[in-house]
């Protein structure tokens, strides 16, 4: 008796850790963007777009890169993630990721012809982003996401 009742409160501890640690789904099609400003800078190998929220904390990384024509998409990340996944309002794709416990970036990295890059760019008002065991980015779609885009087109 007392082994069932042990098996049924692990099962109901294990549940439960479970659903606290399961990413949160979110129709991103209504979500309601983050809070914050999008800066654009000029660097040494390209440029780069940065999204902080309000409290001045860099949530979302573009970075284009001339050299390689590559343009890397960031997130703020404590542990590797196998996929960045991300949502616009007409395109939705896993991508690759990598870890840097250096600068603590989850980053995916794109061609500069891919289509993702104008799904981006053209996305009606917000882009989603999704990391595993992160809580779901949404940020508004401004035209800084696009000059990086641009920066590695030309």
């Amino acid at each position: 008796m007392f082994g069932r009742i042990a098996a049924a409160s692990a099962l109901v501890v294990t549940s439960i850790a479970a659903a606290q640690t399961a990413p949160a789904t979110i129709n991103f099609e209504t979500a309601t963007p983050v809070s914050g400003d999008w800066t654009y800078a000029a660097v040494a190998d390209g440029s780069e777009s940065t999204f902080r929220d309000t409290s001045g904390r860099s949530q979302l990384w573009l970075k284009c890169t001339r050299a390689t024509r590559r343009v890397s998409i960031a997130r703020p990340g404590s542990v590797a993630a196998p996929f960045l996944a991300v949502w616009t309002s007409s395109l939705t794709r896993n991508l690759p990721a990598s870890f840097n416990p250096v600068t603590g970036r989850i980053t995916a990295e794109l061609e500069m012809m891919d289509g993702l890059l104008d799904a981006m760019a053209f996305s009606r008002g917000r882009i989603g982003m999704t990391i595993s065991g992160q809580p779901p980015l949404v940020v508004p779609s401004w035209e800084e996401v696009a000059r990086v885009v641009e920066d590695c087109r030309t």
